[in-house]
């Protein structure tokens, strides 16, 4: 199964962002979908993550800026960025674990590799 992400861009500080996750049958089918992002130099960080009974959980440091959201019917995982910071500037990727052994994953801010990725898509925030 593939995840794809789109919407990534260029914007400015105090700016916004939809970045979407075309999943298909993942949104229904999987114990959790999530948003990571990857900076520079850094390890992947967890950012949003929205589990199969509609519980949303997000990083600190885009609580009250960030919404993650599905579309089920359309197969869509939605991250609304919102009030933008330069520091936010990463590729973003979608994932969805789908295995009950690794249902664990989504209490976590670290998910194995093993679980569904998509390629990312870059979000660019300037001063």
């Amino acid at each position: 199964v593939q995840l794809v992400e789109s919407g990534g861009g260029s914007v400015q500080a105090g700016g916004s962002l939809r970045l979407s996750c075309a999943a298909g049958l993942l949104t229904e089918d999987s114990y959790c979908m999530g948003w990571f992002r990857q900076a520079p130099g850094e390890g992947r960080e967890g950012v949003a993550t929205l589990n199969g009974d509609g519980v949303t959980s997000y990083a600190d440091s885009v609580k009250g800026r960030f919404t993650i959201s599905e579309d089920s019917a359309r197969g869509i995982l939605y991250l609304q960025m919102n009030t933008l910071k330069p520091e936010d500037t990463a590729m973003y990727y979608c994932a969805a674990v789908t295995e009950s052994r690794r249902a664990h994953d989504c209490y976590s801010g670290s998910w194995s590799p093993d679980n569904h990725w998509g390629q990312g898509t870059q979000v660019t925030v300037s001063s």
